[in-house]
């Protein structure tokens, strides 16, 4: 097993201090609760797993500040994707203010959570528009987390910024417990033409799919789908933790993603299980030390 294996998508979060976590509720209430690196530690050590990029969790600056400090104080977050308003005509210098900070280094993207957004059409408004030229012009990263209604927009967002590097979280959140196949992939092959700027994440599909009953073979499809639109060098791993704990262990979510790519070559595991996330995300100090790595492979 690696040395350098990246988790590209996971969270922390402490709702007892506020924030918009109104839907750790009914079936998610297990997950009301604090969740820091020393939670996630133990699994990221039984599963090889060296780094992470940590993700925002709501739209707030101020947890974009928070995220950028922990990261420069735990030593397996590589990267942070944060938020900061778009829509904001003074974006250029909250973007220049947090990259300038001491802990500027680990911010590298941006997410907001347009699945919430009442518009499926949020990202082709002007202003947000504005807002990503200035994420492109700071070299960041763009997350882009939708449900399948805002997936049009954000294959028309990638296809008007061919010089931002976007990353498609969750494969877009197909209903994989409802067999939700084919309205998915239709969708979802309108990133194929778009080679070299748009990366997926191969995340979040366990709380897709039935969180008592699914195997990885339910996932399989989505995976080996992704995988052709994509390829393996843009396509990367993402445990989702915490809140993938709903519908599986992180031990069960690495798991599966295994024995979905099992077939595939040496060198395009290595893409999914850290190459892409390195190369996307721009972590050089984790680059280096992958071209040394010689161990037993994913």
């Amino acid at each position: 097993m690696p040395q350098i294996a990246i988790d590209a998508h996971q969270h922390f979060w402490h709702p007892e201090t506020g924030g918009d976590y109104g839907w750790l509720s009914g079936p998610f209430e297990s997950l009301k609760r604090r969740f820091d690196p020393l939670d996630l530690r133990p699994s990221l050590e039984r599963n090889g797993v060296s780094a992470t990029v940590l993700v925002q969790t709501w739209n707030d600056l101020d947890e974009t500040w928070e995220f950028i400090r922990l990261a420069a104080a735990t030593d397996f977050v590589a990267g942070v994707v944060g938020w900061v308003n778009l829509t904001d005509a003074n974006v250029a210098q909250t973007l220049a203010a947090l990259k300038s900070s001491p802990e500027g280094r680990w911010l590298v993207g941006v997410r907001h959570l347009i699945q919430t957004e009442a518009d499926p059409n949020w990202l082709l408004r002007d202003d947000v528009k504005r807002g990503l030229s200035e994420v492109q012009r700071a070299g960041l990263v763009y997350d882009l987390v939708p449900n399948l209604p805002q997936l049009p927009s954000c294959v028309k967002t990638t296809e008007a910024f061919p010089n931002l590097r976007f990353v498609l979280d969750h494969i877009a959140k197909p209903e994989i417990r409802n067999r939700g196949f084919d309205e998915w992939a239709s969708l979802m092959r309108g990133f194929k033409a778009q080679r070299g700027h748009v990366w997926c994440k191969l995340s979040g599909m366990v709380t897709e799919a039935n969180w008592r009953a699914w195997t990885p073979a339910d996932l399989k499809p989505y995976v080996m789908e992704t995988l052709e639109i994509f390829g393996a060098d843009r396509c990367m791993f993402g445990s989702d933790w915490p809140v993938c704990l709903v519908a599986a262990s992180y031990e069960r979510v690495i798991d599966a993603l295994r024995e979905c790519v099992k077939d595939l070559t040496q060198s395009e595991r290595d893409r999914v299980f850290g190459g892409s996330a390195i190369e996307c995300y721009g972590l050089p100090a984790l680059a280096s030390a992958t071209e040394k790595e010689n161990g037993d492979a994913f």
